[in-house]
């Protein structure tokens, strides 16, 4: 107890939730650990109950430990095993909190009613043949019409990550290169690392992957680059047409990477505020684009369109046939309905406004407290902090529940982050500001700005 009670300097719920996080962190608190009861550790401190109670549902807050009732008190056990590895990383707390900007999903609230697409939907699920073609024609046509660059084919799948994978699956072996950014989404590390890929992880900034980076990567003779062309998770960095082109030139001109295939996933396209943009339009032979409809009209539709040139597309098409076949043609139906209805497009180009009004708020408040930022586009904003772990615990202590920057970090990170979602913010901001600079723990002068590389 006594060596427990030392590492405890600040006698506040904060300091007193940072310290015992700092246990967990390193080791010394395993789970499935005992923790003292309020009373005794209240007494050994010399605070009072309320102190450690406050404490206590700081760090319930963000996963670290669990409340059993008379049992007591314990470190919490791992995440469930069927997690992937980052995944497990990422899941941190369950339970209500004030404020939970830790989740990068999209405001349920912004998302447009399905009511009307679904009262459209011819009341049987029909289709005339195993062999159809996957994609409704109807809806290839309207994806076709807002596609970034002339695309030779679009299938359907079931999300991004989906895509991702059968992708990956279909233009790489075990053991090939993968260049992919730093920071970036902790799936797609889990992905490569259970598809035995070589991960090459590349610095990126506000305008997406930085050219030195890439030109060194790309002489590695890379089978996949893996990128995010908008609303960057979790920089929300979007990457500038002359960026492309450059990325795109590189990839020309680099003898090494004569074959390498670009995997993009758009998975903002429909909320983010900046331009389209792909290296397909430079690279159509060797881009393969998806774009995903979770952020914009929900999540559970399950639904990406996958497109590139028909060499890639088909292999990917015909192994589909023998797994799920094509992704529900009536779900498809109701996505084709979201896409061309005007009240629904209205509803979609709302809820893009106000996730760049969030922003901006967020942004706004943050310079005005000393952190200086850039406004991200998207949903999540990625802010630097002089402790990743203290920063998570001293907000979950203020009610607010963020997401430790480590598991999106492809390398060894030299800084430390977190990643806030900024999409579910409303109302006034300023409060929530002042609580994320005191998190930061970092003298302005200090905090990097978000104009430098993110690595």
């Amino acid at each position: 107890m006594q060596n427990f009670v030392d590492e405890i300097e600040q006698r506040t719920p904060a300091g007193i939730a940072a310290a015992i996080g700092r246990l967990i962190a390193s080791g010394h608190l395993a789970p499935g650990d005992r923790l003292p009861t309020v009373r005794v550790l209240a007494a050994e401190l010399g605070v009072s109950p309320a102190t450690i109670s406050h404490a206590w549902q700081a760090l319930a807050g963000v996963g670290l430990i669990v409340s059993r009732g008379r049992g007591g008190t314990f470190v919490q056990d791992a995440a469930p095993k069927w997690l992937p590895a980052r995944s497990q990383s990422m899941i941190g707390a369950v339970g209500s909190v004030r404020l939970d900007l830790s989740r990068g999903t999209p405001d349920p609230l912004l998302l447009p009613a399905l009511g009307p697409a679904l009262s459209r939907v011819a009341q049987r699920a029909v289709t005339p043949s195993y062999q159809d073609l996957p994609i409704i024609p109807e809806l290839l046509e309207t994806l076709r019409s807002d596609w970034p660059y002339a695309v030779e084919s679009i299938t359907v799948v079931d999300g991004a990550l989906d895509a991702i994978s059968r992708s990956l699956d279909a233009v790489t072996r075990f053991g090939d290169r993968v260049i992919v950014e730093d920071p970036s989404f902790p799936p797609f590390f889990d992905l490569l690392d259970q598809l035995g890929l070589e991960r090459l992880p590349v610095a990126i900034d506000e305008h997406g992957i930085i050219p030195s980076d890439f030109a060194a990567a790309l002489k590695l003779g890379p089978a996949v680059v893996l990128m995010q062309p908008r609303a960057q998770n979790p920089t929300g960095a979007s990457m500038t047409a002359e960026r492309a082109e450059e990325l795109a030139r590189l990839l020309q001109t680099t003898p090494a990477s004569a074959d390498t295939i670009v995997i993009e996933d758009d998975h903002s396209a429909e909320i983010s505020i900046a331009p389209d943009v792909s290296l397909g339009r430079w690279l159509p032979k060797r881009t393969l684009h998806v774009r995903s409809f979770s952020k914009s009209h929900g999540p559970d539709l399950r639904m990406a369109a996958l497109g590139g040139p028909t060499a890639l597309v088909n292999p990917i098409v015909s192994r589909r046939m023998l797994g799920p076949g094509w992704t529900s043609r009536m779900l498809q139906t109701i996505l084709h309905d979201l896409l061309t209805n005007g009240e629904s497009m209205a509803q979609v180009s709302e809820a893009r406004r106000i996730y760049f009004a969030r922003q901006k708020a967020l942004a706004d408040a943050l310079n005005n407290v000393g952190l200086e930022v850039r406004q991200a586009d998207g949903i999540n904003t990625w802010l630097p902090v002089h402790d990743e772990r203290d920063a998570v615990v001293s907000l979950a202590a203020a009610g607010i529940r963020v997401a430790g920057g480590r598991p999106f970090s492809g390398a060894e990170a030299s800084r430390s982050f977190i990643r806030i979602t900024a999409g579910a913010l409303t109302g006034d901001v300023r409060a929530i500001a002042q609580a994320l600079a005191l998190a930061a723990g970092t003298p302005s002068s200090e905090v990097p700005s978000l104009g430098t590389r993110w690595a």
